[in-house]
């Protein structure tokens, strides 16, 4: 493999590729791994994929990694899915993102989470959002937060919302506000009570004031 150009390796179909073993696929070069189709990369299975080592997984161009199928990105080890670059993690379709699983998104590290789109993080089931680590809830942007559904919101354990902070609460829309359980408004703490607006307070219901 290493004699082959990377015109060669472009030229690679599907069957070529997935007809790889994965000590073959472990000493790709960069340039060689890149040159591979989408479609031909599509090709590999998940023993293949996960034999990409965090030094090639970053080398992926973002249209690669945009046409990984879902069960490819669930089948990623922590390791590899946190080697990709920001970049990509911002090329992932909403699709790929409701893909992780459960243990992906709690070893995720903030740059990559905070570089998923609005799309994909709304695309996370209660169980996926509730994975995210603490520190990980509070690294969310602004906008992340915003986008956040009103079922996702309303099953957000209190220690998961109070770990937003004051500018994320600030942020929160008045339709989310009124999703807060009375056990999540109960839970507040002081700080992020202060960081609401009249406007957020006043979409509250009796029940959760």
């Amino acid at each position: 493999l290493q004699a082959m150009t990377t015109g060669q390796f472009a030229a690679m179909n599907s069957d070529q590729i997935g007809a790889l073993t994965t000590l073959e696929i472990t000493k790709l070069e960069s340039q060689d791994l890149r040159a591979i189709s989408t479609v031909a990369l599509r090709a590999l299975n998940s023993d293949q994929l996960a034999a990409l080592t965090s030094d090639q997984v970053p080398t992926l161009t973002t249209q690669q990694v945009a046409a990984l199928t879902s069960d490819q990105i669930a089948g990623l080890g922590s390791a590899d899915l946190n080697a990709l670059t920001t970049a990509q993690f911002a090329s992932l379709s909403s699709a790929q993102v409701a893909a992780m699983n459960t243990d992906q998104i709690g070893a995720l590290v903030s740059d990559d989470l905070r570089a998923i789109s609005t799309a994909g993080l709304r695309a996370w089931s209660t169980d996926q959002l509730n994975a995210l680590s603490s520190a990980n809830m509070g690294a969310l942007t602004t906008a992340q937060t915003a986008a956040l559904t009103t079922d996702q919101i309303r099953n957000l354990s209190s220690t998961d919302l109070n770990a937003l902070g004051t500018a994320q609460f600030a942020a929160l829309t008045t339709a989310q506000v009124g999703a807060f359980s009375s056990d999540q408004v109960a839970a507040l703490a002081t700080d992020d009570l202060q960081a609401m607006t009249t406007g957020q307070f006043a979409a509250m219901n009796s029940d959760q004031i």
